[in-house]
């Protein structure tokens, strides 16, 4: 109604099983679910990544760094998490590492075991260099 309205992915692609331990990278696009584990980093591949969603269940752990734009976590989280749209942490979220994000929602119960970056504004701030005139410079000196 008010801009350009984004689609966020709602449908899960791709499921990882509670039983299944992944040793290794993982890059996708769409939804994926990860109720196993995953040592390794996962990311939402270039292309499609504005539209990626990654949701780690209370049975998923990631040891490893997490780069997507939609991100879900009730899970526990081992390293680094970079959000580039919107995080939301779930009650059984436990993460050790610090956590890069635009809009954040954290429920009662996560727990967060690094630093928390807020990306809002991607422009960097105007910064003001101040130059003396030379008879400040002469003051200064003598």
């Amino acid at each position: 109604m008010f801009g350009k309205k984004r689609k966020i992915v709602s449908d899960i692609d791709t499921l990882i099983g509670k039983n299944t331990v992944i040793t290794g990278d993982i890059r996708f696009s769409g939804g994926l679910r990860v109720d196993g584990h995953v040592n390794g980093s996962v990311t939402a591949t270039t292309g499609n990544e504005q539209h990626s969603l990654l949701v780690l269940s209370e049975q998923g752990v990631v040891e490893g760094k997490i780069k997507v734009p939609y991100l879900v976590i009730n899970g526990v989280v081992k390293g680094p998490v970079h959000s580039s749209e919107n995080m939301e942490l779930q009650p059984g979220a436990k993460i050790t590492g610090d956590i890069h994000y635009k809009t954040i929602k954290i429920h009662q119960g996560a727990v967060v075991e690094g630093k928390m970056v807020c990306h809002e504004n991607t422009q960097p701030e105007k910064l003001i260099t101040y130059v003396a005139s030379a008879e400040e410079q002469k003051e200064k000196a003598e």
